[in-house]
């Protein structure tokens, strides 16, 4: 019988920040071309998306912002930037999906998530648009009505 791993949590870093500024449309997974250094520190969880925007240039796609501190054991030789752009690697029929869109007005192209898919990095991109403030108070009553929601039914089940 061959032992079988335990599932692990396989994200290494979130946008929160997306989910309430935008209106998620549609999602894209994309690979991410990364340095040696880069890798050792994901897997030591050493990241942010923050503020990390998709640039789409040439008809390619790029992640700038994405912030990935380097680890003082792994990049000892390298010169390391943090935030440099980052190339994410899709299809082309993706990039143009993504380019007809982002074209239109009010649409944009965001990091979701960074995460581990068969020991590469993935990266979750976005296609959204932005919410206007009353949306936004709208999605926080939503939310807090929710969570009363679940306190009445715990308290009527005990």
């Amino acid at each position: 019988m061959s032992k079988k791993k335990a599932p692990t949590n396989n994200t290494i870093a979130l946008n929160k920040k997306a989910k309430h500024e935008y209106h998620i449309e549609e999602r894209f997974e994309a690979g991410l071309s990364l340095l040696g250094w880069e890798v050792k520190s994901l897997r030591a969880g050493k990241a942010q998306l923050v503020d990390a925007y998709v640039l789409l240039k040439g008809g390619e796609a790029w992640l700038l912002g994405a912030h990935i501190t380097p680890l003082s054991t792994a990049s000892t030789h390298v010169i390391a930037d943090p935030t440099r752009t980052r190339k994410l690697l899709l299809h082309a029929k993706e990039i143009a999906k993504i380019i007809g869109k982002v074209n239109q007005a009010g649409h944009t192209c965001i990091p979701l998530a960074l995460y581990w898919k068969n020991n590469k990095v993935k990266c979750e991109i976005a296609l959204a648009k932005g919410k206007q403030k009353h949306d936004k108070r709208a999605a926080e009553k939503e939310k807090d009505w929710n969570r009363q929601k679940q306190r009445i039914l715990r308290e009527v089940n005990n």
